[in-house]
Order: structure tokens, then sequence, then C-alpha cells
């Protein structure tokens, strides 16, 4: 009879909390090590100019320091894994004191000491198989389990037989195939924990497992790809479409499902101060769509951050605003994907341009100079009239330093931040092509596999040097610089749009489609940033295919030619059984022979022989696995009338 075993349940608890505990303790050292030994590199907290000093020492407030732990998921979990830890040992410590599994010992059972005497083994037999007897303890299966174990050991130890199988083989039944216990602990079987037994397994089953299955299930169906809320992609599908501006785009941005709770105004201060913040917003925004509170706030303070008016946010909003701008990337990632879906390329290019100006701090109307650190509307109202006055930020880079306009009432610092930002500021060469691969000549047919191979250079990079993060001091978070490739139709129809994430100095991305029918085509190619302003590069891909009816007939090899009437490895199994026919069959095709040569039939030459013998095996083996056909059936027999 099995028997719950201490011993055993304590290995089995000790497993269940190493898979616990081990996977813990390395979350729990990972995030430790990162709050107090992380670089500044590593959390994005660089200050290459002065202008992104306040924005590092702002990220290394939140995201150094043990202040960075304090979230009441990471203090749960820490104190259930130093509680689990604090088990795991003392389990430990019990194994280690308690030996092996327990095996059966008469000595122990009879609370004896090992080697004593007849005398001591019969009065301890007496007094546990009174203390146990079911008749004392009914309704005990405990209590019974412990009295069969005091009548065992005590055979054990009184009965010559059971005695020697005992000190043979530690049983005293005999040899045994193998020893089995139950790994739970034995106070599960006392009728006293009886009540407390079944309440803690109605709990466990009825309770914690459903509602953390529950909770699993309910929390990971709510997000898609780029760990985006389904409900914000339905938001973005109901708003966007081929005919969306990009001053429109706050406003769907501010409708994400991410920010629904968060932005949910519930006090009059709260209120108030959106309305005050509308009455500075207002003339730089397109007329609210949606009145609903989330979208409203959202919106508001969307439009205060672009036109640079944060200075009238109280600590709580701009706290609000900041989250919205920690999710802004992945959202207008998701937005993009979605006027993917719709094939609408003007929507896209427009959620990309958009995004451009949330990573800059800075709106449709303003100066693309202004990303500029210390650069104001007067600076730029400088340098952009008069002799060597410029209007984009290409023409104000490509200037000498000492020709460069708007830096009279600047410091030496000042300067310096500004030709430092030239420099970071990207300076790249955009190549493309249009091929076909492993081709025999240059032209492209119908049905051909085209590839578009876009080059991109970076010019302020040395060679071996990777790209950085993005300067973008208003921007709170750190953005690692990329661009956006997409190649669609003069109609604006998406053929490709992809997100080139590479930092190398040069990057090549290939973009494959099929050849549509002969004719002229030509397509729009469009490189964007998905940090900069100004920096956007646009082409025409002409392509010309041909009919391809005009190239030369493919003719099939002789040797490969022969390979189509070799047999298969399923043919050739059927073929073992066809060679074991029926008399019957031989004599018929014997007969079959005999008219032949009567008729004056010429004899078979052995190709087409063999040819005749493949077409029967490959009928017999189609037979047998029961894929007969009506019209295999009819050919069958239009044959035999041939014949």
């Amino acid at each position: 009879m099995l028997q719950y075993d201490d011993s055993a349940a304590a290995f089995v608890a000790l497993s269940f909390v190493t898979i616990y505990i081990v996977p813990s303790w390395y979350t729990i050292i990972k995030k430790f090590k990162v709050a107090l030994f992380s670089s500044d590199e590593e959390i994005g907290a660089i200050s290459r100019t002065t202008a992104e000093k306040e924005k590092a020492a702002k990220l290394k407030k939140t995201s150094k320091g043990l202040k960075t732990l304090n979230s009441p998921w990471f203090l749960a979990n820490l104190v259930i894994t130093i509680l689990l830890t604090a088990l795991f040992l003392w389990l430990f410590l019990s194994v280690q004191s308690n030996g092996e599994v327990n095996s059966f010992d008469p000595f122990h059972i009879l609370d004896l000491d090992t080697g004593a005497d007849m005398k001591e083994i019969k009065k301890a037999y007496k007094k546990m198989s009174l203390k146990f007897h079911p008749d004392k303890n009914p309704n005990n299966p405990q209590a019974e389990a412990t009295f069969m174990m005091v009548a065992k050991a005590y055979e054990a130890l009184t009965d010559p037989t059971a005695k020697e199988n005992y000190e043979k083989y530690g049983n005293p039944d005999g040899k045994q195939s193998l020893a089995v216990s139950i790994g739970l602990p034995e106070f599960l079987l006392n009728v006293d924990n009886r009540n407390f037994v079944l309440l803690s397994y109605l709990i466990i089953m009825v309770g914690v497992i459903p509602m953390a299955v529950w909770s699993y299930y309910s929390n990971s169906s709510k997000f898609g790809e780029k760990d985006v809320m389904y409900d914000s992609y339905a938001w973005f599908h109901h708003n966007l479409n081929e005919h969306i501006l990009i001053k429109s785009l706050p406003e769907v941005l501010s409708g994400s499902a991410e920010f629904r709770e968060r932005n949910m105004t519930k006090t009059v201060e709260g209120k108030q101060e959106i309305g005050k913040i509308l009455v500075k917003a207002k003339p730089h925004m397109q007329k609210p769509q949606f009145q609903h509170p989330v979208v409203l706030k959202g919106n508001v303070l969307l439009h205060a951050y672009l036109t640079r008016q944060t200075d009238v946010l109280s600590e709580a909003s701009q706290e609000d605003l900041n989250f919205m701008l920690r999710y802004s990337s992945s959202l207008i990632d998701a937005m993009i994907s979605v006027c993917k879906h719709q094939e609408s390329l003007a929507a896209a290019l427009n959620c990309i341009k958009f995004g451009q100006y949330v990573a800059q701090g800075m709106w449709m109307k303003d100066s693309e100079l202004l990303q500029l650190p210390h650069f104001t509307s007067a600076e730029v109202a400088h340098a952009t009239k008069g002799k060597n006055g410029v209007k984009t930020i290409k023409d104000y880079i490509a200037l000498d330093n000492d020709s460069k306009k708007g830096l009279a009432d600047f410091s030496d610092a000042q300067k310096e931040d500004i030709f430092k930002t030239c420099t970071l500021l990207p300076d790249v060469t955009i190549e493309s092509k249009v091929f076909v691969d492993d081709d025999e000549d240059s032209n492209v047919y119908e049905g051909d596999l085209c590839t578009v191979a876009v080059t991109i250079t970076r010019n302020n990079l040395e060679d071996g040097e990777k790209a950085g993060l993005v300067h973008a001091p208003r921007f709170p978070f750190p953005k690692r610089e990329a661009w956006w490739v997409a190649l669609g139709t003069t109609q604006g129809k998406i053929i490709s749009i992809d997100k080139v994430t590479s930092p190398n100095k040069v990057v090549e991305h290939k973009i494959k489609f099929l050849a549509p029918k002969t004719g002229t085509y030509e397509f729009e190619l469009h490189v964007l940033s998905n940090a900069y302003v100004g920096f956007d590069f646009s082409d025409s891909v002409e392509l010309k295919t041909l009919d391809a009816s005009v190239l030369p007939e493919y003719k099939i090899h002789p040797d490969d030619a022969e390979l189509d009437d070799e047999p298969t490895l399923f043919e050739e199994m059927m073929n073992a059984n066809i060679e074991d026919d029926s008399d019957s069959e031989e004599e018929e095709d014997s007969d079959s022979d005999d008219e032949s040569e009567e008729g004056g039939i010429r004899e078979l030459t052995a190709a087409e022989r063999k040819k005749q013998e493949l077409q029967n095996a490959r009928k017999k083996a189609a037979s047998a696995a029961g894929d007969d056909s009506d019209s295999d059936d009819d050919s069958d027999v239009e044959e035999v009338h041939a014949d």
C-alpha cells in the first residue's frame, strides 16, 4: 500500500519552489544591476550638447537608483521570492537531516533503537498496535496505515523468513521490483486536518488557479503586435484613411486605448487646467472631432508639447504627457502598419512625418532650423533672411561655421552646441536600382521577381562607426535613429513599407515584388527619417516589363525527362507486390501475347515495355490506395476497346 512520505514531499516541494525562485532571482538581480550599476550609455542618458544635459539628468533620476524599483509588482515579487527562498533553505536542511526518501525501517516504525531485544520489540508492538488499532480510530486512514506498518515491522523482526527477507532485500516481503511512496506530507491523512485540507484544495482548484488563468488570458488577449492594444488598432482603423492630414494625427494618437485610464480627468481643477491650456493651443489645433474628455485632454497635452508651451503644465499634467510620449513611438509604428494594411501611401507618409514632429517637439509651421539647440523664432528669422540666408536644415548644415547666421547673441558654448549638432544630424546619400535576380539579360519580363535595392549611406559617420541616439533634447526618452523605406504606385497604393533600424554606415534594403503586366510603370520611392524633419528623400523608379512570350521556349533535358518516368519509392514497393500476381493474370497476359502475335502486331521495345509496366504499376498502386476515380475506370474501358 502506498504511503505518504514527508521526505519525498520535501523533495517535491523543493522542485516546485526552485522553478519559481531561480527565474525570479534572475529578474530581480537584473533589475538591481540596471538600477545601480548600468552606465549612462545603456539607459540613453548621454549629453553630447548642453541642451541634452537636462534630459540626461532626468533619465538618470528616473532610470537609476533604488527609487526606480519602487513599483508594487516588483516589491510584491521580491517579498514572495524571499519567503520562498527561506522555505527552500528549510526544506533543503530538512532533506539533509532526514537523508534519503523514507525506506522501510522496522525499528524506526516501532520507535526502537536499532538492535533492540525481543522483549522490547514485543512490548513496543503491543503498545503501538493498541494505540493505532482501527477499532479505536474509526474513520482515520492515517491510523489504519500506521497500524499496518506496525504489524509489518513486527513481522520483519520476529518471523524468520520475513526477517531474512528484510536483512537481504530491505523488505519483509522479499525482493521488490519498485518501492513507491506518495510525495505528500503525512499530516494530510490526519482526521483533524480533513476540513483544512478540503478547504485549501477547494480554494486552490476553484479559486486561485482559475483566477490566475483568467488574469493571464484577459491581459494577454488585449495586446497585439508591437505590444499595442487591440482596441488601439481598432481605433486607428476607424480614423485613419487616405485623406487623413498630419494636423489630425495628434487627436488620433490621443484616443489610443493605452491612455484612456490615465487621461480620464476626475477633478474640477484638472478640467479647468485643460481648459486653460486649450485656449493657448487652440490656434495651432484643428477643430476637434471628438469631445470625449480622454481624447480632448490627450490632444491638448500633445499640442502643448508640439508648440513648445509645456511650461504652463502642472506637474501632474507633465507626468501624463510623458506617459503618452513614452508609448508614442510604438503607437505611431502601429498607425503606420494600419496604413500599410489599408495600402494608403499618403496616410503612411503623414504618420511618419508626425513621428518626426513628436521626436523634435515642433509643429507643422515651425522652421526646420528649430531642431538646432538654443534656436528660437528670432534666430530662425535672422538665419533665413539676407545674404547666405537658408530655409532648410540641410542647407544650413552645408554652410561653413563662419557663414552660419543667427549666432550673434549666442555664447561660445552655445555656438559649439550648434556646430556639434550639425555633425550629429544625418547626412545621407540614397541610391536605388531595379534588377531581377539570376536573369540571363537585363530586361524585366511579366511575372519576374523584381528587386528594388535601396542603399542608405551615412556620410557623417566614419568607417565602422555606428549611428547613435537621435539628438532630440525635448523628447524625454532615448530614441534610436532609423529610416522608413516606402515604395508605392503613382495612384497612392503601397507596395512595400519597412523600418530600417540598422546603425551601420552603409545599409542596403531590398524590396521584392512581381513584375506587372507588359508596359511601362513609374513607382514612388520614399526614404524618411523616423526622428528628424527635413531629411526626407523622394524619387521615382521606372520599370519597363516585356511580354514573357518572347522568351525562348524552355526545353527539358532528356535526362530530366527520364527522371519523370522513374518510379517513386511507393511505386517501387508496389512493384514488389505486382511481381507476385496471380496465375490467372499471367495466363491472361500470355493469351493476349498469343493474340498479338497472331494478329501481326509488332513486339514492344524495351523502353515501351518499361513504360507500360510503370503505367500498370501506378494504376494498381492507386487502386490499392483507394484513389481510383470514375475517369480512370472509363479510360481503362476505352483502352480495352481500343485493343
